[in-house]
């Protein structure tokens, strides 16, 4: 494996997210490349600002749809069933993940209910069962782009993941897109040269598909017409525009959008960008495909300060699970480097193996420019960068610029693991979240404080209640010397609420004469140890249409006397937590007010895994496990009535399940079909059910 590897993982996956945002303003239809021009001139920059931009469906495919190479045996490679196995698992039937268009109108949808009702992969995405039409669309080429970061300078290896993933929903043009854009992501790992880059991803598809003509047309004109891409684009519009591809967003016009943005981008990622943006017709997706061939190509150095500060390391996506809706970039980059590693059987670095672990936070800062989503309250008295001046460990840190404070000026400088309604300026794919940090973990880091002027600096480390905005300050410690030490706090019992902010308040300490001035050095943040906590559902609020901090999966559920109430036709599932909690010990009580299905549960994996207890019958109570279908592994009688609460007690230790109501032990069974998962409430049939605060330990 190439030395720069994880550094080039990184620019593809942040260029992918930056020509993303930056399309998105502009993706739908009444954005014309008229209009765009028109209002926009020439685009140099971000067109819209968002206090944090939400969730979109091009980022939920490439991070969710890998999740198959966990979930699923790999051993014969991967499979189209595989990743369909991952769509019905981590999305929420109508919600988020992608656009839910309708049947026969969105070929996402339509692949989606296909797959619901038995129509396998890859069938479900093909011409057979759906049309050419739908199977054309440009979703084959937009939720490719892990597949091939994963397969670097394997050009033939990435394009035949990535055909099996879009497989699910797509066929014919569909495919080759598919093949094409994780080739071009493939070559970028060793290739600058965008011709030659392209040149890599026509080798993996056919030669007489609408694909390669259009490819292959856009070359001719460029190299005919390289000095204007609107003359370039005035020619896709007249000989291959959306009058002559059906369907809401078919792939051939704007493959063709993608080739010219990256020729006429001429090497340099920000132009590329800009261009795919200005073309219009897709323009997230489009902007996203080659932000993501060109970030790999032209690496951290040659994206714009201006693109990268925004994205500030983060993302959110919209997919089942409340905590892997929070992505750290560097994090994930480092994940997508391990498969990469084993994927091509080589050894995977120690570095990389000690710096990330799924279900912990580990920020290191090793990374070029990385920031790990940390902010400040105040950048009037402190500003952050990466920096390589300073490092506890390796060569990275957080530079914290401290400037004119005094005795009494604060400033917060912090982590944020969880999110609510108003962090962000619209509801965009309808993200929801978990927190991923809880009460009972240690929290831990490493500060230098190299003052310039000033006597000293007060340092608080803290959490913030997202319920009351209360800051909760922990032991602080006064610096007046030079030299690494180190910070180390649990994180308190929040009484029910969850915590929105982590991180250290920073408090000149000086008389006003004097002014602090200097830098704050971070290194080493990490949050791991295990989690026990509350959630009081008094203490939360209804937003993106879920209760927080649950994410939910069918059924209609709302706050009803600080209880959760769930009504439902089939089934209804609200969950939350740490999606990688092992063993744990939940308490939730339970008041059944019609149907038979009362249900808590630990390990769920998404909507095709986990284990569930309680009342499944008429007099029954049982112990149930989901693995692609509902299964009951233990069941007896127990006479429970309609209105009363019960308390339900739910261990799962190793392979050991344990139910226990209102203190008296029911079932006990095993099964070591799933090891970890999140936590929550569910129905499985017809019915209402008041469910109450959820109490979680991990053992």
């Amino acid at each position: 494996m190439q030395h720069d590897y994880i550094e080039k993982v990184y620019a593809g996956f942040i260029g992918m997210n930056i020509g993303i945002r930056l399309g998105a303003p502009v993706e739908p239809t009444i954005w014309t490349y008229e209009r765009i021009e028109r209002t926009y001139g020439d685009i140099t920059n971000y067109v819209k600002s968002f206090i944090n931009f939400a969730a979109d469906d091009d980022v939920n495919g490439p991070v969710y749809f890998l999740r198959a190479m966990y979930d699923e045996n790999q051993k014969d490679g991967l499979k189209a069933e595989h990743v369909a196995d991952a769509w019905l698992n981590y999305a929420r039937e109508g919600v988020g993940m992608f656009w839910w268009g309708g049947y026969g109108t969105s070929t996402e949808h339509t692949a989606y209910l296909n797959l619901l009702n038995g129509i396998q992969a890859p069938k479900s995405g093909s011409i057979e069962q759906n049309g050419i039409i739908l199977a054309e669309q440009i979703g084959g080429q937009i939720f490719i782009d892990t597949w091939g970061l994963i397969w670097p300078n394997n050009i033939e290896k990435a394009a035949d993941y990535a055909m099996a993933a879009a497989s699910v929903s797509h066929d014919g043009e569909g495919l080759n897109g598919a093949r094409f854009m994780a080739a071009c992501i493939s070559k970028g790992f060793t290739e600058k040269n965008p011709l030659k880059i392209i040149e890599a991803g026509l080798k993996v598809i056919p030669k007489e598909s609408a694909y390669s003509k259009v490819t292959e047309a856009v070359i001719s004109f460029y190299k005919d017409n390289p000095e204007d891409f609107r003359k370039c684009m005035k020619y896709l519009q007249d000989n291959w525009g959306y009058d002559k591809y059906r369907g809401v967003c078919h792939i051939i016009p704007n493959a063709g959008v993608c080739v010219l943005a990256l020729l006429y981008g001429e090497g340099d990622f920000n132009r590329t960008v800009e261009i795919a943006t200005m073309c219009g017709w897709d323009t997230d997706c489009n902007a996203g495909n080659v932000g993501t061939i060109m970030g790999v190509a032209c690496g951290l150095e040659g994206i714009k300060e201006c693109y990268r500060s925004p994205i500030n390391d983060s993302v959110v996506l919209s997919g089942i699970s409340g905590y892997l809706n929070i992505l750290d970039i560097p994090s994930y980059s480092k994940e997508l480097a391990i498969l990469g590693y084993k994927l091509a059987e080589e050894e995977v670095p120690d570095y990389l193996k000690e710096s990330f672990k799924q279900g912990e936070i580990h920020f290191d800062f090793e990374l070029k420019g990385s920031t790990h989503n940390f902010r400040v309250s105040d950048d009037f008295y402190c500003s952050i960068k990466n920096s390589r001046d300073k490092a506890y460990k390796g060569q990275g840190s957080l530079a914290v610029l401290f400037d004119r404070m005094e005795r009494g000026k604060k400033c917060k400088i912090f982590y944020k693991p969880f999110y609510r309604r108003t962090d962000f300026s619209d509801e965009r794919y309808m993200p929801v979240f978990s927190p991923t940090a809880y009460s009972g973990q240690e929290v831990s880091m490493f500060v230098y404080a190299e003052r310039w002027n000033g006597e000293s600096i007060y340092i608080s480390p803290y959490v913030r209640n997202s319920t009351t905005k209360e800051d909760i300050l922990l032991d602080g410690m006064v610096i007046n010397e030079e030299g690494w030490r180190e910070i180390k706090f649990i994180i308190p019992n929040m009484e029910g609420a969850v915590i929105d902010e982590i991180g250290i308040v920073l408090e000149g300490n000086s008389p006003g004469k004097y002014k602090d001035l200097g830098i704050l050095y971070i290194d080493e943040f990490k949050v791991k140890g295990k989690a026990d906590y509350d959630i009081k559902i008094s203490k939360q609020k209804k937003e993106f249409a879920s209760i927080t901090p649950f994410s939910h999966n069918h059924g209609s559920w709302n706050i009803e006397e600080g209880r959760m109430e769930s009504i439902t036709v089939n089934h209804a599932e609200a969950v939350t937590g740490n999606y990688f909690t092992e063993d744990v010990k939940i308490n939730g009580s339970v008041i059944p007010q019609n149907g038979t299905s009362h249900l808590i549960s630990g390990r769920v994996q998404g909507a095709l895994r986990g284990y569930y207890a309680g009342f499944i019958g008429e007099n029954e109570a049982a112990i149930l496990v989901n693995y692609k279908g509902l299964k009951i592994l233990a069941k007896t009688e127990y006479n429970w009535e309609f209105g009363k609460e019960y308390e339900f007690e739910f261990i799962l230790k190793g392979s050991m399940l344990q139910l226990s109501i209102n203190q008296e032990k029911v079932l006990e069974v095993f099964d070591n079909l799933i090891s970890y998962g999140m936590v929550g409430y569910a129905k499985y049939s017809l019915g209402r059910s008041l469910f109450g605060d959820l109490k979680v330990k991990e053992l």
